[in-house]
C-alpha cells in the first residue's frame, strides 16, 4: 500500500495535541487503502506536548516524532521533518486544527490523479482580526509584484506533497527560510482546493506583529532583489532633484539676486538624504546579513531525539 505521511510541526501545544490525534486517527483508520505516518516535530516545547507526543507512539506505532535540541522556528521543524518523512506523499498541517485533516482524503484524491503539490487555500479566515487579513493580503500582493516566481494568495502550510517535490525541497538548505516561497520555486504539477479555515481549537497563536513582519522581511529578500533595485532607483531620483534644485538656486541668484535660503531648507535637505541613505543602508545590510549567515554554513537543526513508530525504536543523535 501506498504511504501517506503527516508532517506536524509543534510548539507548546499541549491543549489541542489530543483533539488532533482524534481527528487524523480517524482519518486513518476510513482511509484503509493507505498507510499512514503521524509524524511529530517538536519545536523546543516548554509545556507538556513532548510528552504527550510520546504516550501516542507508545499506543500507536504509526506515531514518529522528532525532537528537535531547542527552539529553531516553524520554518526549520518543517525542514526537519522532511528530512524524516518516509511516506509516498507528505501532508503539512498545523497542530491547532485551524487546517482540517478531514480535507486530506481530498487532496489524496488528485495526487492520485497525478499532482504534485496540493495546496489549500482559504476562502475565510476566522479567529483573525481585520488588519492582520489585510496585512496579510497586503504582502501577498507585494510580494507577488516584485517576485520573478507565482506565489499563492490565501495559502499557508497546509498541503500535499508528492515524494519528489520533498526530495526537492531538501535540497535547499538555506538557513533563513521562507518555504511559502519554497513551493512555489520549486514547481511541479500543482493543484488548488479551497476551504474555510477555523480559529484555533485550543492554546494561543505564536505569531506576533513583530514576528509576522521579520517573516515578511525574510519571505521579500529570499525570493527577490527588488528592495536594492529600489534603493538604487530612488538614490537616482533624489540625486536627479538636488542637481535641479540646484540649478534652480543658482539661476535664481544670478538673475535676480534672490537670497540663498538658510538653515531651514539646508536642515531639511540633510535629514531627507540622510534618511534615505540609512534606508538604503538598512536594505542592504539585510542582504548582506543573509550572506553572512549562510557563509557560516552551519547545520540547520540538532535533535535530542528521534523515535520512528514502525520500529519501536528510540534513537538519539548529534
Amino acid at each position: 500500500m501506498k504511504k501517506i505521511s503527516i508532517l506536524i510541526p509543534a510548539y507548546n501545544e499541549e491543549a489541542v495535541l489530543d483533539t488532533l490525534y482524534t481527528r487524523l486517527g480517524t482519518l486513518a483508520n476510513e482511509l484503509k487503502k493507505y498507510d499512514f505516518e503521524f509524524l511529530f516535530v517538536n519545536d523546543g516545547s516548554r509545556d507538556k506536548t513532548l510528552k504527550i507526543i510520546r504516550e501516542f507512539a507508545d499506543i500507536d506505532t504509526r506515531v514518529s516524532y522528532v525532537n528537535l535540541s531547542r527552539n529553531f522556528g516553524k520554518e526549520i521543524a518543517m525542514i526537519a521533518g522532511l528530512d524524516h518523512v518516509t511516506g509516498d506523499a507528505t501532508v503539512i498541517i498545523d497542530a491547532d486544527l485551524q487546517d482540517p485533516p478531514e480535507l486530506i482524503p481530498e487532496m489524496i484524491k488528485h495526487w492520485e490523479d497525478g499532482y504534485d503539490d496540493v495546496f489549500a487555500r482559504r476562502n475565510s479566515r476566522e479567529g483573525e482580526t481585520w488588519f492582520k487579513k489585510w496585512s496579510s493580503k497586503t504582502f501577498y500582493q507585494i510580494l507577488e509584484k516584485v517576485s520573478h516566481v507565482p506565489i499563492q494568495k490565501d495559502t499557508g502550510d497546509f498541503r500535499l506533497l508528492d515524494r519528489r517535490a520533498v526530495d526537492a525541497l531538501r535540497q535547499m538548505r538555506e538557513s533563513q527560510r521562507y518555504t511559502k516561497g519554497m513551493f512555489s520555486w520549486v514547481g511541479f504539477h500543482k493543484k488548488e482546493v479551497t476551504y474555510d479555515r477555523d480559529a484555533r481549537a485550543a492554546g494561543e497563536t505564536k505569531w506576533n506583529y513583530p514576528r509576522l513582519i521579520n517573516f515578511a522581511i525574510d519571505g521579500i529578500t529570499s525570493f527577490t532583489t527588488a528592495p536594492l533595485r529600489l534603493s538604487t532607483y530612488v538614490g537616482f531620483v533624489v540625486s536627479v532633484i538636488a542637481f535641479i534644485y540646484l540649478l534652480v538656486i543658482i539661476f535664481q541668484t544670478i538673475l535676480f539676486g534672490n537670497d540663498i535660503a538658510g538653515y531651514p531648507s539646508t536642515l531639511a535637505v540633510i535629514l531627507f538624504l540622510g534618511g534615505v541613505q540609512l534606508l538604503s543602508l538598512g536594505i542592504i545590510g539585510e542582504y548582506i546579513g543573509r550572506i553572512f549567515n549562510e557563509t557560516k554554513q552551519r547545520p540547520l537543526y540538532f535533535i535530542e531525539e528521534y523515535h520512528y513508530g514502525a520500529h519501536k525504536k528510540t534513537r538519539r543523535k548529534d
